[in-house]
């Protein structure tokens, strides 16, 4: 019984080493096969390139908007005061020139033409009677039956009477303007847009009665940057941009001085009368000049922003054993025009450049080229 026990001990320690060599064998055996079979290559990521074209220029476009506004826009008002007695006309409402848009009460005006009137037929009596008496002095005086004094005195009495005639005269030419400058009138044609008053105000002269507003000259109005003065020539056409579409305008004036506020210049666009726009509607102008850089063209979905600020693109080099490989080139974006970025750096002309999905493909990726 005492010798058993180590045998059986013993017989154990060798099954269990005898099962684990199996298990090792076992495993090296799967391994070495696994590793005999030849793993699939994965398929080269088809990425669609476009060929890197050098430029030596660029054209940079500037859109500018401003306001269509009347060339003539006036307050319309009485010279005079007085009672508003009448408006013909409401907002909206077209005028031509010389109309009457309104009518002051004139009774006061034409009481004292009146009475002035009947001044100067008081007058014009008194005068007849002083001329006569002094032609009478004047053949008398001849003769000795009138003393100088009283000569003189029929002289004077009729120059004064003159006098006063024309200062009635006067005073009726002031009434007349007074009656005239009475009715508003379009000072030339247009729309009334703006209507301050009713009837029955009483006005001070120059108060404003209405806004008036020429249809027939209209002109853009657009602010210009300093440095873009110099792209301009007074006289030159233009295309402008209106709710309408584009229409050629005349470029009438340039101021020289700067809005302290907006930093720009004031450029005014002549606008064909027949041009169908309301006075105060946006318009734009676009300036183009040309930028010499050199560089290229590339998709904006080309760029990969980097740490920064800094643009990079990917672009693509064919390897010894024919692959083609993702390598990436720092960029400068000198312009951005819609879709399309002109860059510089260390693209050179005829390089490949990954145009499109470089989110999704890093430096060094196998790549299969595909034609933008």
């Amino acid at each position: 019984m005492p010798v058993s026990l180590p045998r059986r001990y013993a017989t154990f320690l060798l099954s269990l080493m005898a099962a684990v060599l199996a298990t090792v064998l076992l495993t090296v055996a799967i391994t070495l096969r696994a590793g005999s079979e030849e793993q699939p290559t994965p398929a080269p990521l088809p990425v669609a390139v476009l060929t890197f074209v050098e430029e030596n220029s660029y054209t940079e476009a500037i859109q500018l908007s401003g306001i269509v506004q009347a060339k003539a826009r006036a307050q319309l008002a009485f010279e005079v005061p007085g009672l508003l007695l009448d408006l013909t006309v409401e907002e909206g409402s077209a005028v031509t020139a010389g109309q009457i848009l309104g009518q002051l009460d004139t009774r006061q005006l034409q009481a004292q033409k009146n009475m002035a009137s009947a001044d100067l037929a008081s007058v014009d009596a008194e005068l007849q009677l002083a001329r006569l008496r002094l032609e009478r002095n004047e053949r008398l005086r001849d003769t000795g039956a009138v003393s100088a004094q009283d000569y003189d005195e029929a002289r004077l009495t009729a120059d004064a009477l003159d006098n006063r005639k024309g200062a009635v005269l006067a005073r009726m030419e002031t009434l007349d303007i007074d009656l005239e400058k009475s009715a508003l009138r379009a000072p030339y044609d247009g729309v009334v847009a703006t209507r301050h008053l009713d009837p029955g105000t009483v006005l001070q002269a120059g108060e404003p009665v209405m806004q008036l507003v020429s249809v027939d000259a209209l002109e853009a109005r657009i602010g210009i940057p300093a440095a873009r003065l110099n792209d301009l020539e007074p006289g030159a056409r233009y295309t402008l941009q209106l709710r309408t579409g584009a229409i050629e305008a005349t470029l009438e004036a340039l101021r020289r001085d700067v809005d302290t506020r907006t930093h720009t210049a004031l450029a005014v666009f002549q606008l064909a009368p027949a041009t169908e726009v309301l006075d105060g509607e946006v318009v734009s102008v676009t300036l183009n000049r040309t930028v010499q850089a050199q560089g290229g063209w590339v998709p904006v979905s080309a760029l990969l922003e980097g740490e920064r600020g800094a643009w990079t693109v990917l672009r693509i080099k064919e390897q010894h054993d024919g692959r083609h490989v993702a390598l990436r080139e720092a960029v400068e974006v000198l312009a951005v025009k819609a879709d399309r970025a002109f860059v510089r750096g260390s693209l050179q002309p005829g390089h490949s450049v990954v145009a499109d999905g470089i989110h999704r493909i890093a430096a060094g990726t196998t790549v299969q080229p595909v034609e933008y």
